[in-house]
């Protein structure tokens, strides 16, 4: 009987014009688009400058931001109001003020200040945008300093050290490492949790429930019958995503493939079993939709797909324990990064099975055959 159901299943999503299309471009389209939209990096920060001393050594503090890569000059302003209108109207991000006699403070007294005005609305740019200008700033100090006393004579030698930064694990901080795992999970969730969700209420609105109703099937042969196609499904979309994630940003995992094939048995079955769930209390495929896309924009928003959820506030932090997503996220980085085993993550693992025997047990006891 089993064997039936899952083949009538099958033959449902190829006669249907739509889902084969979407289960094909979807996994493309995400992983082509997606890494590089979903980026926290700060870039092309829009700066302001205000040069009161207009000096060789003005010009030259200017000409080094700008090489940088991270500022676009926008505005150059006489004064500091000037430069806050050019704030005010969106046209620069920054300002960076440099004060009169500048030149004449670094030869003479070793010491030159300049005043860095930050657009804070957007805080992650104005954090950041700040953060990259001081490190700028303080380069072109210890340029001049290695210059061996022709800019800058300072009357006690102060000692100083050197950081040389290694970076584990992503040593050249491309956030596309970071995200492509995650973002495999994003594809997992939204296709293995939706298409569940409109199957079973998909038939109810079709009347093709009721031939289902009058035989001998019992639930649970019914709801694997469910869960089955778009277990493979989800196994081809993640295959899918991990050949484009190799071939097109060449991001392989570090550590065993076969371990996060494990995970996605496990969390195909969440997601799966959670979308039947909502189908089974669902009247129409409108409701469906808006009751799974509920509850997937607060699973995504709280896995730590953008944030880490140790940041979060200690309340917050709870609710992400009942998330599911957050779980095979972790996996998939701790795979792909650094090359964690199945040993390692098995904290994971016991979450991901528990959460995959409640949901898909409430799947077969919320079904009606009488409906």
């Amino acid at each position: 009987m089993l064997k039936f159901l899952i083949e009538k299943e099958f033959k449902q999503i190829v006669r249907n014009t739509f889902l084969p299309k979407i289960i094909i471009m979807m996994p493309v389209m995400m992983m082509l688009v997606l890494p590089w939209a979903a980026n926290q990096e700060v870039k092309d920060v829009r700066l302001s400058i205000v040069d009161n001393d207009h000096s060789v050594y003005s010009e030259r503090l200017v000409n080094k931001i700008i090489a940088g890569g991270y500022f676009k000059l926008t505005d150059v302003s006489a004064s500091n109001p000037e430069a806050m209108r050019s704030i005010e109207s969106g046209k620069a991000d920054i300002i960076l003020e440099i004060q009169d006699e500048f030149d004449k403070s670094l030869i003479n007294e070793g010491v030159a200040r300049v005043m860095i005005s930050a657009n804070s609305v957007n805080s992650t740019k104005g954090g950041l945008g700040s953060s990259y200008l001081s490190a700028i700033l303080a380069d072109y100090a210890t340029e001049l300093r290695e210059e061996g006393g022709q800019a800058v004579v300072t009357a006690v030698e102060v000692p100083s050290f050197g950081v040389m930064p290694q970076y584990k694990f992503n040593p050249h901080l491309d956030y596309k490492v970071f995200m492509v795992p995650a973002l495999m999970v994003t594809l997992l969730t939204m296709l293995c949790g939706f298409l569940p969700a409109l199957n079973i209420v998909g038939e109810k609105e079709a009347g093709t429930i009721e031939q289902i109703n009058v035989t001998p099937v019992k639930k649970l042969v019914f709801v694997l019958a469910k869960l089955i196609p778009y277990w493979v499904i989800g196994f081809a979309v993640l295959t899918v995503a991990i050949g484009l994630g190799a071939l097109v940003y060449g991001i392989y995992p570090v550590g065993n493939l076969l371990t996060i094939f494990l995970f996605a048995t496990i969390y195909i079955l969440v997601v799966s079993g959670m979308g039947l769930v909502i189908s089974n209390y669902s009247d129409t495929m409108q409701q469906a939709m808006f009751v799974m896309f509920f509850f997937m924009m607060i699973l995504l928003l709280m896995s730590g797909l953008f944030t880490p959820t140790t940041s979060m506030p200690e309340w917050a932090k709870t609710i992400t324990v009942f998330n599911p997503l957050k779980y095979f996220i972790q996996v998939m980085r701790l795979v792909y990064l650094k090359g964690s085993t199945f040993f390692e993550m098995i904290p994971q693992f016991l979450a991901l099975c528990g959460f995959a025997l409640a949901l898909n047990t409430w799947a077969v006891v919320s079904y009606r055959k009488s409906q």
